[in-house]
């Protein structure tokens, strides 16, 4: 392909000059930053590593922000919340062996929920690669090998300069429908060479749109505009899209009902009279969603939570919109559309027909008083009480990042998210110890507004050390801790398994004197005392902790 003359940079003097006369003292290292820069990253995450030294030096002579977390894993699960508030690639840089490996739980996590993470990762040099077992510190026979299979591409550079080619392809798959983590990884003496390439300019990674087959478009309208019970299901690919406008749009013109999974909390308006909120884990909502003659799936793969456990059984057609092609029909038949949510919904919404139906309104309400009399019947006041404090105290436009415990397992179900992309969870992999680091992430992405991290006493273990990071760059988070002495959801499915529980009680510290002692302030609540204790915390500047020592239960499930 030849190029016109006028196709090529026009550069002034002094920037001719400045590319022949790179400064000196730049490494592979500042190739790195330069690129990350080039392509529009502002802050990175990582934890600094022997090999991957080169990276970190460069950082001092650019302009990024530095967030460094006290453990790899955090510092994944902080990537992953940045990019999951920001929808912009978050940079990861880890260094080789077990920091690398350190980091494979968190970015299983991006993967499963879409998040865009970069990770860029050191080596050991060069002449140690190929699985030739020369005995290099950190060394692994094949270190891609333990990645390949949770990120979406692995990018190798064993040059200086395949370096930002080879991070502008990453950021591109990153930020490619559907996001995810990418790997990168750079040898250590690439790394640490001095190079006389030129500094590394504005970089190109557009990532390319994910638009809907109109013949798909046109076949999907006819059924929902002539449908009978259209019913929607919104997942996390609604939020991550940002098409919560255009959902709410077709979901009033075909009068259709619309359930959120957990994935997708605060895609349709929790009080609309459409809305079947996200209570997916309960037989009712399983059997009005049955009953649809039509279901739209927007943004969801239909997994084991978002089906009640592989439970639900549609009767009716069914369309599903997905940008991951590997979850197109991987568990219901389906007219599958392999699109971003929002190009899709915005096509349909253009293409159906309005239709109205007065009685779906009635038909929500029902469902949603035959929920909340199951649930009433259980007798779980306390639970409720605590959930309904922190809705209370925390401001509608602040984020939550939430930990696999109880509390969060109610608030999939039962919480009002009144914002999208605000409430967010580790339930698509399903790791303990997500909610702070990755509050810590949020806090970054936007220090303006307070965020909270709410987690068990047994999975706060797993972060304990990132109460520093929050003291070193002073976040606006407050962590919500609640103690009930053990593995809380392990202990109730051992013991109706079971009829005894085995290895779910925990020694734990005095929470309260512990995030003194990292000089950030804490306090020791009651559920009474919950909501306003809560609410100071959230509003005060810098680092917060507050512990709440109760035993939670779980509402009855409805798939055994």
């Amino acid at each position: 392909m030849s190029h016109d003359h006028d196709d090529r940079p026009q550069l002034t003097a002094a920037q001719a000059a400045a590319v022949l006369n790179p400064p000196a003292g730049r490494t592979g290292g500042d190739l790195v930053v330069e690129s990350l820069q080039g392509l529009g990253a502002t802050t990175v995450f990582g934890l600094p590593g022997q090999h991957a030294l080169g990276m970190f030096d460069a950082l001092r002579r650019s302009s990024l922000r530095y967030v460094g977390l006290r453990v790899e894993n955090n510092a994944g699960f902080a990537a992953d919340a940045y990019g999951r508030i920001t929808g912009e690639v978050a940079p990861l840089l880890l260094s080789t062996g077990p920091g690398a490996l350190t980091s494979l739980a968190a970015l299983q996590e991006a993967a499963a929920a879409s998040a865009p993470v970069l990770a860029i990762s050191s080596q050991v040099p060069a002449a140690g690669l190929g699985g030739g077992r020369h005995g290099y510190l950190h060394e692994l026979r094949d270190q891609q090998a333990s990645v390949r299979d949770i990120v979406k591409s692995v990018h190798t550079v064993r040059s200086a300069s395949q370096i930002p080619s080879a991070i502008a392809a990453a950021w591109e798959s990153a930020l490619t429908a559907p996001h995810g983590p990418v790997w990168v990884e750079i040898p250590q003496d690439v790394l640490l060479a001095g190079t006389a390439l030129p500094v590394v300019s504005a970089m190109d990674a557009t990532p390319r749109e994910l638009y809907p087959r109109p013949e798909l478009t046109i076949a999907a309208a006819h059924l929902l505009s002539n449908a009978e019970r259209p019913v929607i299901i919104a997942g996390g690919g609604v939020v991550r899209s940002d098409a919560s406008g255009k959902l709410r749009a077709l979901a009033e013109k075909l009068d259709a009902p619309v359930v959120t999974t957990f994935g997708g909390k605060g895609a349709f308006p929790w009080e609309h009279p459409l809305s079947l909120r996200s209570w997916l884990e309960d037989r009712h909502t399983t059997d009005f969603l049955e009953d649809a003659d039509v279901l739209l799936v927007v943004g969801s793969g239909l997994g084991e939570l978002s089906s009640n456990y592989h439970t639900f059984r549609p009767r009716g057609r069914v369309i599903q919109i997905e940008a991951d092609a590997g979850k197109l029909e991987s568990n219901h038949p389906a007219l599958g559309i392999h699109s971003d949510a929002r190009e899709a919904l915005s096509d349909l919404l253009e293409a159906v027909e309005r239709r109205e139906d007065a009685g779906a309104a009635e038909r929500v309400a029902t469902v949603l008083e035959k929920v909340r009399a199951r649930i009433d019947a259980q007798e779980l006041t306390l639970e409720q009480q605590v959930l309904a404090a922190v809705r209370e105290a925390l401001p509608d436009t602040a984020p939550s990042f939430w930990d696999m415990t109880i509390l969060a397992y109610w608030a999939w179900s039962a919480f009002d998210a009144r914002r999208p992309n605000t409430m967010h969870s580790a339930q698509g992999a399903g790791g303990l110890g997500y909610g702070f680091p990755a509050a810590v992430g949020a806090a970054a992405a936007d220090p303006t507004r307070p965020v909270l991290a709410v987690s068990g006493d047994g999975g706060a273990m797993y972060s304990i050390a990132e109460l520093a990071t929050a003291r070193q760059y002073d976040l606006p988070l407050t962590w919500l801790i609640v103690d009930d002495g053990g593995y809380g959801i392990l202990r109730e499915y051992m013991t109706d398994a079971f009829g005894e529980a085995t290895g779910t009680e925990l020694s734990r510290p005095d929470f309260v004197a512990l995030a003194e002692s990292f000089g950030v302030p804490a306090v020791r609540t009651t559920p009474e005392a919950l909501a306003a204790d809560l609410g100071k915390a959230l509003a005060a500047p810098g680092p917060s902790v507050v512990v709440l020592p109760a035993l939670l239960r779980m509402f009855e499930p409805t798939h055994l």
